[in-house]
C-alpha cells in the first residue's frame, strides 16, 4: 500500500484536528494583548520561516494563535513552511545574505551557528521564564549561550519506539525489552517473522540523529569531553558501532537512504513493524481507514537501556529565531510573547497531540499528557533530553558537527561496510576535530 506524502504531512488524527475545536484553552479570536511587555512598531509585519508539520492539528492551532495576534495588533504575519531537511539551509542563507525571512523555527543548536546575526531576546526569554515555572534546563541550553538568549525555546519533539504489539507477540515477547541485548533479540525474531525492524541511517533531521546520538550515547560513547576535546575514538564507540552492525543487518533493506519521512511511511505500509518517532506516526495510522487496524496495534515506549546503564536519548528540539535584518524586532518579540501566553500555548499544545513537548514548566500539567496511554513515552522529552554536544557545551562547534551529519555518517560508513569501524571512526575524529579546534 503507498502513503501519499502530503496526506502523511497532514496525518494529524481526528482527535489531534477536534482538539483544537474542543480545548478548554481555546477562545477563538478573543485573545486579548493586554498586559504584554512589547509593543509593535508603527506599519510593522512579519514573516516566518518553519519547518513543515507533521500533525495537522498542531498547525492549525498555531495558525489560529497567529490569526488572534495579527486582529489583536494589526501585525500581519506571513508563514512559510519548508521540509525538516531544509529549514537548516535556507535559515543559513537568511542569516548570512541579511535578508528574507524574519524568524525561524530552527532545529537543535542551528542559532548557534550564526549567534551574531540574531537579536537577543535576554529580555522576553527571562520574562517567558519568570511568568511560566521557569525553561526545562536542556531546552535552555539550546537558546543560550555566554549568560544570554540567541534564540527562544519553543519545544521538544519527543522521540520514542513505534511497535506493532501483536507482530512483537508473535515474535516470542510478552512485553518491549528494556536493555538493549533484549532489542537486538527482539529485530532478530521480528526479521525471521517477515516483519523487521527499521530505523534511519539516513541523513534524516530527526530520526537519524535520534538514533544514531542513541546508539553512541547508549554505549558510554561522546563525541567530546567536557573540555570540549575530541573523544570520538574511544572503546565505547567501536562497540557502539559493532552494535549497529547487527541491527543494520536484520533491519528492513535501504534504511541507509532514509529520511525524515521513510521511517513512517514503511511502518503504515506495512513494511516495518517497530521504528522510532514522533506520536504523528500513531495519530497518521488513525488518520486512513486502511491504516486504522495499525493504530490499534500500535504502542509506544522507551528506547532500551544499554551498557552506560541509565537512559539516554535524544530528542528533536526547535527554537525560534529572530534575525537581526528584521525591521520590526519588537513585533517579533511581541509576537513571541503572545504565542507564549497560556491561552495560546496550552491550545498549540493541545492541538499537537503529544507531539510537541512544552519547554516552560508550567505548561507540564497541560491535560494532553494524560489523555491517551500512547503519550506517556513523550510527555518527559523536554525534562530528559539530553543535549547533542554532551559531554562538552553547546556552541558553533556542536552546531556545526550536527549540521554536517558527523555521527549519523560515521554509523552508516560503518554497517554498509563503506569503512572498517576503525576506519569510520577516524573519519568522524578528523571531522569533528575540523569544528573544535
Amino acid at each position: 500500500m503507498s502513503i501519499d506524502r502530503r496526506k502523511l504531512l497532514q496525518g494529524g488524527a481526528a482527535l489531534a484536528a477536534g482538539a483544537v475545536l474542543t480545548s478548554p484553552f481555546i477562545r477563538p479570536a478573543m485573545a486579548q494583548t493586554g498586559g504584554m511587555t512589547f509593543t509593535p512598531e508603527e506599519g510593522a509585519s512579519l514573516r516566518l520561516l518553519r519547518w513543515v508539520p507533521f500533525v495537522k492539528g498542531e498547525e492549525e492551532a498555531w495558525n489560529a494563535n497567529t490569526a488572534a495576534f495579527t486582529k489583536a495588533t494589526g501585525v500581519e504575519v506571513r508563514i512559510d513552511q519548508e521540509s525538516w531537511e531544509d529549514v537548516r539551509p535556507k535559515a543559513a542563507v537568511a542569516a548570512n545574505v541579511g535578508s528574507g525571512p524574519d524568524m525561524v523555527m530552527s532545529w537543535f543548536d542551528d542559532p548557534f551557528q550564526y549567534p551574531d546575526k540574531l537579536v537577543d531576546v535576554t529580555d522576553l526569554c527571562t520574562m517567558l521564564g519568570e511568568k511560566n515555572g521557569g525553561w526545562y534546563d536542556g531546552l535552555r541550553a539550546y537558546g543560550e549561550q555566554d549568560g544570554k538568549f540567541i534564540s527562544t525555546p519553543l519545544c521538544a519533539i519527543g522521540n520514542a519506539v513505534c511497535y506493532r504489539e501483536s507482530h512483537m507477540k508473535a515474535a516470542g515477547f510478552d512485553e518491549f525489552p528494556k536493555d538493549t541485548e533484549g532489542f537486538l533479540a527482539l529485530c532478530t525474531a521480528l526479521k525471521e517473522k517477515g516483519t523487521p525492524a527499521g530505523f534511519p541511517f539516513g541523513k534524516a533531521v530527526g530520526d537519524g540523529n535520534n538514533f544514531a546520538h542513541w546508539l553512541l550515547w547508549s554505549h558510554g560513547g561522546q563525541t567530546v569531553n567536557e573540555a570540549g576535546e575530541v573523544a570520538i575514538n574511544s572503546p565505547e564507540t567501536a562497540a557502539a558501532i559493532e552494535y549497529a552492525k547487527k541491527l543494520y543487518a536484520v533491519f528492513v533493506p535501504g534504511t541507509e537512504s532514509w529520511l525524515d519521512i521513510n521511517n513512517n511511511r514503511a511502518f503504515l505500509s506495512g513494511d516495518i513493524s517497530l521504528t522510532a518517532n514522533g506520536v504523528s506516526l500513531y495519530y497518521a495510522a488513525r488518520k486512513e481507514e486502511a491504516t486504522k487496524a495499525i493504530a490499534e496495534d500500535l504502542r509506544t515506549g522507551n528506547l532500551p537501556i544499554g551498557p552506560v546503564g541509565k537512559s539516554v536519548e535524544l530528542h528533536q528540539t526547535s527554537t525560534i529565531s529572530i534575525f537581526q535584518h528584521c525591521k520590526f524586532p519588537n513585533a517579533a518579540k511581541a509576537y513571541l510573547e503572545f504565542m507564549y501566553q497560556p491561552e495560546q500555548m496550552n491550545a498549540w499544545l493541545t492541538g499537537a497531540s503529544a507531539y510537541c513537548c512544552q519547554a516552560l514548566k508550567g505548561f507540564a500539567n497541560n491535560p494532553v499528557w494524560t489523555s491517551n496511554p500512547i503519550h506517556a513515552p513523550y510527555a518527559k522529552a523536554s525534562e530528559s533530553l539530553r543535549a547533542n554536544g554532551y559531554a562538552g557545551k553547546l556552541g558553533p562547534a556542536s552546531a556545526g558537527v550536527m549540521a554536517d551529519y558527523v555521527l549519523v555518517d560515521m554509523f552508516a560508513e560503518a554497517v554498509t561496510g563503506q569503512r572498517t569501524t576503525e576506519e569510520a571512526i577516524a573519519n568522524a575524529e578528523r571531522r569533528i576535530a575540523r569544528y573544535y579546534r
